[in-house]
């Protein structure tokens, strides 16, 4: 069966999380403590040298240390409830969006968080490699997280879905994005109308709850 190395309060991990359950895929969990920094204890190496969750052992064998190649993997084996898209235009705005959502979104928040949280001192960024914290890309990430909310604000405005007329890996992305913003203490307003009723649509769906 397939295995994913998780951690529960992470928001890479959801994500993966999140795609398994829209899949209806039958898996098994392995926790990974992060607050104890399991994943670079030599053990988690061994699994993912990257020293980083999520991570998917495939039925085959494989070990597959990122989301993307989780979901390239997941779609290609469980096509049915598609979220990379069917036609090539939904695929190529799938792509583009979730990457924009990555970019533009969740790595603002890491850049803000992972630059001033006492505990990630030296773990500015994630793998082997402790790297320092720099301040001034904090507040350079917390600028890019309340541009990031209006960006998608008005991208929802006539729309209900991130890239394309259905439920995709953007929406996904996009949902772990808004909600992990609030470690930085950032979260949709009033200024926000789109993007409170899109969150508040996606809360409907079981998978959110992972």
């Amino acid at each position: 069966m397939i295995t994913l190395y998780d951690c529960a309060i992470a928001p890479s991990p959801r994500r993966a999380r999140i795609l398994l359950a829209e899949k209806g895929i039958a898996h098994e969990t392995v926790q990974v403590d992060l607050r104890n920094s399991e994943q670079l204890s030599v053990a988690y190496q061994q699994i993912n040298p990257q020293c980083t969750v999520p991570a998917l052992h495939t039925e085959e064998g494989a070990m597959l240390t990122d989301n993307a190649a989780i979901t390239a993997y997941l779609e290609a084996c469980y096509p049915d409830r598609p979220l990379l898209g069917i036609t090539p235009h939904e695929k190529a705005q799938i792509a583009s969006w979730n990457w924009r959502v990555e970019f533009e979104g969740l790595l603002a928040v890491a850049e803000a968080l992972r630059n001033n949280a006492p505990a990630m001192a030296n773990r500015a960024l994630p793998g082997q490699v402790h790297y320092p914290q720099i301040a001034e890309l904090a507040q350079r990430g917390l600028a890019r997280v309340q541009h990031f909310l209006v960006m998608l604000n008005d991208r929802l405005a006539e729309r209900d879905f991130i890239a394309t007329d259905r439920f995709s890996v953007a929406d996904i992305t996009a949902v772990v994005a808004v909600d992990f913003a609030r470690v930085v203490k950032i979260k949709p307003g009033e200024q926000h109308p789109h993007l409170q009723r899109w969150r508040a649509a996606m809360a409907q769906r079981p998978s959110m709850s992972v």
